[in-house]
């Protein structure tokens, strides 16, 4: 377990250190309902102190491939995404639980804390992969998605449902645009 860990007491006593390890993880673990399948992810990092007492800096590479779920036609595609990271460890600020701290410089955005002096590297990986999954995943920045009267994907077949489903609510809208074509 010692070599799947950055150990900052290593780093301290030899200098910087590289990391490389790989993980086999669920899909289920990630906490992302956009993921219905994950590969193997790859770690790469190199760790050296930094600026501050108890900083370390970390420069990396994640690389996975997932089967993500279509934010519009709920069907899965294939998504692999090698993703660079900096993240800079800092140990953790005294603070009593009911205090805040509030982020006052763009730079604060990369900083975790630590309390322990190992961080894992399953643990750095699985964040990255998250923060590496877009939002609303797409299959294509075309997709039609469902139709919302029948269900049919869009994108495999045409549905015979009435195209012009209009919302109510834009009614008066419409009946103002009729007005304005006939007055032109």
């Amino acid at each position: 377990m010692k070599d799947n860990v950055i150990d900052f007491e290593t780093i301290d006593d030899r200098g910087p250190q590289s990391y490389r390890a790989t993980f086999d993880i669920n899909a289920s673990d990630l906490g992302c309902e956009e993921v219905v399948g994950l590969g193997t992810i790859g770690i790469e990092t190199n760790v050296q102190p930094g600026h501050l007492p108890g900083e370390y800096d970390a420069d990396g590479t994640v690389t996975f491939t997932a089967d993500l779920s279509c934010s519009r036609c709920a069907e899965p595609y294939p998504f692999a995404n090698p993703s660079a990271f900096h993240v800079r460890f800092r140990p953790r600020p005294e603070a009593s639980a009911d205090e805040e701290v509030e982020i006052t410089e763009e730079g604060e955005l990369d900083v975790e804390f630590y309390s322990e002096p190992v961080i894992p590297l399953r643990d750095l990986a699985l964040e990255q992969v998250q923060l590496s999954i877009p939002m609303k995943p797409l299959c294509d920045e075309n997709c039609l998605g469902l139709c919302p009267t029948c269900g049919v994907n869009r994108m495999r077949e045409k549905c015979s449902c009435n195209e012009a489903v209009v919302d109510e609510r834009w009614g008066s809208l419409k009946d103002l645009r009729e007005q304005l074509e006939k007055k032109m």
